[in-house]
């Protein structure tokens, strides 16, 4: 991982992710995995308490524990310029994202946030204004983006090397669901379930709109519009838990997503497969470091990361830290989201010092995510009838 020499290390502010929340030890972890970054300050719960009491774990000092998310805002806005905090990450339920997003940017501040990136797709395109209005960096932890073998595909993809693509197809499973019993304090709430905090889709929303992404990311095909079926198959929960996706695309493509989390036996079980004219691609994210490439009548060749390998393309082996064989998962994945991010943060609009290969996910992909949840909702509601996505 090579990124512009910074000139200081920024400063970042966690918002939730305490208690058992897995998610706010891999903010902490991947923000700070590169020393880009420092773990400053941080309101790591709604319940005030638990918010101070949580910080000294992360080793954040008690001065800067905050009780909320607007302390939080304000307290630091009172700082001198080179105490305060450059950017907040944002780790609460989803219903929370866009009042705390746009907060932050109008108080100065860069975001970092979780997917999807709010609840509904008007307060997704007034964040996006807002980021616009600011020039703050708004960053969306489409962490799979970041591996580097989705990357090294990703530029196979563009450069022609499989043709052009026909279609792809994304599965994303998981089984927890059966395990889950309606504990709102439990690491995976009741608030999943619940409409009014987890915004219209479950699973759609949760997992659908990351093999969503990938399927974009990697393509970067247009989609035109979808059919979508749900279901709901664990007792006691109220939003999807199934669901299977169709997609056209503006180039005649055609695309597909299943995603679960009430199918036995599935841990994280993300996987993309992308038909060309001439070969096919396929990743999995249990397996990252592994691209496997086939062609008709042809030995399948599986490409492993290996920076130093003659085969790796230059995305690839950008996204990488470590010489192959020495395994990089889902914490490196998830930091190269935040290194990236760090470098547009500090370039502060100079397009000219931002790296071409330090992406992530931009505000744009979070409206793009929340499109595809709507959309997918509005169709299941139509028994699967086709729906634009623009419109």
């Amino acid at each position: 991982m090579q990124t512009n020499t910074p000139p200081r290390k920024l400063r970042m502010a966690l918002i939730g992710g305490g208690g058992q929340a897995f998610i706010g030890r891999v903010h902490a972890t991947a923000g700070t995995l590169d020393n880009r970054a420092e773990l400053v300050a941080g309101a790591l719960s709604s319940n005030p308490d638990k918010a101070r009491a949580a910080a000294a774990s992360f080793g954040i000092a008690a001065d800067r524990a905050y009780g909320s998310w607007r302390e939080l805002l304000d307290r630091e806005s009172e700082l001198p310029a080179d105490r305060r905090v450059d950017f907040v990450s944002i780790a609460t339920p989803n219903y929370t994202h866009y009042e705390i997003a746009r907060e932050a940017l109008q108080a100065g501040f860069h975001v970092v946030c979780d997917k999807p990136l709010t609840t509904r797709l008007e307060d997704a395109e007034s964040l996006a204004r807002v980021v616009r209005e600011t020039g703050r960096v708004l960053a969306l932890t489409h962490n799979y983006s970041g591996y580097p073998m989705v990357r090294h595909a990703r530029a196979m993809v563009a450069a022609g090397e499989i043709g052009t693509v026909r279609a792809v197809r994304a599965s994303y499973l998981q089984g927890w669901l059966w395990g889950w019993q309606p504990d709102p304090d439990a690491p995976r709430g009741a608030w999943k379930s619940d409409p009014e905090k987890s915004g219209p889709g479950g699973s759609l929303g949760d997992i659908g709109t990351h093999a969503y992404q990938l399927i974009r990311y990697v393509t970067q095909l247009a989609p035109r519009d979808l059919s979508c079926q749900l279901r709901t198959f664990r007792d006691g929960w109220t939003l999807d838990d199934y669901g299977q996706v169709t997609l056209r695309f503006t180039d005649n493509a055609i695309g597909s997503i299943s995603f679960s989390q009430a199918t036995h036996g599935h841990l994280n079980d993300l996987s993309i497969e992308v038909d060309g004219t001439t070969g096919s691609l396929f990743w999995r994210q249990e397996s990252p470091n592994e691209l496997v490439l086939r062609r008709f009548n042809q030995a399948t060749q599986m490409l492993e990361r290996a920076p130093g390998a003659s085969y790796m393309n230059d995305a690839g082996r950008f996204a990488c830290r470590l010489p192959g064989g020495h395994p990089e998962a889902f914490f490196e994945a998830f930091a190269n989201v935040y290194v990236a991010a760090f470098d547009a943060m500090l370039a502060e609009g100079e397009a000219a010092r931002q790296n071409p290969l330090a992406v992530f996910p931009t505000v744009d992909d979070g409206v793009e995510g929340v499109r595809f949840i709507e959309q997918c909702v509005a169709s299941h509601q139509a028994d699967g009838a086709w729906r634009a996505m623009n419109s």
